[in-house]
């Protein structure tokens, strides 16, 4: 399939036209003709245990045909007319099986699975005839083959496994573009436990992010399942892999940024446990007031004006080489830092370039206890939060969130 995972496109070709059922005349048996004439039906290969001379044989429909390449997403199912099916087995080359379900009393098999690209599979299927003969059924046909640029892979955070704070939303970013928003999400999926409420928010056909209508109840288990494989996207792209991760919510930390005040007080699971004085942005860069959450962590991080549309030589330019305890809350460049340089303003003034500056101290203390998806709650600016810079999915009611989803 994929050359590699690090290019986070494990890109396999991918077909797709409609399934059109049909009885199959080259993958099917012949109803009605002799023993040599079935022994030579195209497609069609059977056991030596044929039905008695006065017992039509059973027949085979299907919704895929052998002479033709099958669409990816097609569930590809079979139906026995003239008797029942008994077992049914759909596998590629490499043994994997397509997972699937026997109708009631045997009428037919449906897959589950949608199918890979420009794979061939065998479907050996043992079925009863009308006078309770056994007959067998092996067939074969070719799915189509699509190039690379119609696949999109699906990134997800948090990470499988990571702990996460409980402002952290779930974030899907797809690497070529979704426009049919509403098939995918019929299959993704989002399961807590305890169960708690919450919507999927089409940020763009590149991104939608999901939340619970509340933030995360601390120690919450989340299960994020995106049945996407095979899936059609629209404008001829079709999703590149299912994806299933999971992940842990940890304790409630909290931090609440008064900029009018400056001051930051960090509360656990509702109970206040330190209070620091900060320095947020000075007029011109003023800081946003809203709800954050922390996208980032770097022990060091360089820290550059022109990356923030600060030209280098300007008046306000400046590059710091090693920022201390850094951790993001904006797409647009606001973190959360240590700033030695500007101790004497911190608790009386705000003279930054949109950041929360506060002591080498403070700073990590704050940055060892937090991880991705901390709240960080900042009031007393006119500058607000927006939406979609970075994890904003909390500056919305939930009613007003949900309506961004497609169903």
């Amino acid at each position: 399939m994929s050359p590699s995972l690090a290019h986070q496109r494990l890109r396999r070709t991918l077909g797709m036209a409609a399934a059109t059922a049909l009885v199959v005349g080259a993958l099917s048996a012949c109803t009605g003709a002799d023993a040599d004439q079935r022994s030579n039906a195209p497609g069609d290969t059977r056991s030596s245990h044929e039905p008695s001379p006065t017992t039509e044989p059973v027949q085979l429909a299907s919704n895929v045909d052998d002479m033709a390449e099958v669409p990816v997403d097609t569930l590809v199912s079979f139906e026995a007319i003239g008797g029942v099916l008994e077992k049914v087995t759909l596998s590629d080359g490499e043994g994997n099986q397509i997972a699937g379900d026997l109708a009631e009393a045997g009428a037919g098999w449906t897959a589950s699975e949608r199918l890979e690209p420009g794979t061939t599979y065998t479907l050996a299927a043992v079925a009863r005839n009308e006078a309770g003969g056994t007959e067998q059924f092996s067939r074969e046909f070719t799915t189509e083959e699509l190039t690379l640029d119609q696949q999109t892979f699906a990134s997800i955070a948090p990470l499988d496994g990571e702990t996460v704070g409980i402002g952290m939303p779930v974030v899907v970013h797809f690497d070529l573009a979704v426009s049919d928003h509403a098939t995918f999400e019929e299959h993704m999926s989002v399961t807590s436990t305890p169960a708690q409420e919450g919507s999927w928010h089409w940020v763009s056909d590149h991104e939608v992010h999901y939340r619970p209508a509340e933030y995360w109840q601390p120690g919450t288990k989340v299960q994020v399942d995106l049945d996407i494989n095979a899936l059609p996207a629209g404008n001829g792209i079709y999703g590149q892999d299912a994806r299933n991760i999971s992940f842990d919510v940890g304790e409630a930390v909290v931090s609440k940024v008064d900029a009018a005040a400056h001051t930051m007080q960090t509360y656990v699971n509702g109970k206040l446990v330190r209070t620091m004085q900060i320095t947020t942005g000075k007029d011109g860069f003023t800081t946003r007031s809203g709800v954050k959450v922390i996208m980032e962590k770097h022990r060091r991080k360089r820290m550059n004006s022109e990356t923030v549309g600060i030209p280098a030589g300007s008046a306000e330019s400046y590059d710091i080489a090693n920022v201390e305890y850094a951790m993001r809350v904006t797409n647009s460049g606001e973190f959360i830092h240590a700033a030695p340089w500007s101790a004497g303003s911190q608790g009386s003034a705000n003279v930054s370039h949109g950041c929360t500056g506060m002591s080498l101290a403070d700073a990590k203390w704050l940055y060892d206890l937090s991880k991705r998806g901390d709240v960080v709650e900042f009031t007393g600016t006119d500058r607000p939060m927006t939406l979609y810079n970075g994890y904003g999915d909390w500056n919305a009611s939930f009613s007003e969130y949900a309506e961004g989803s497609a169903l």
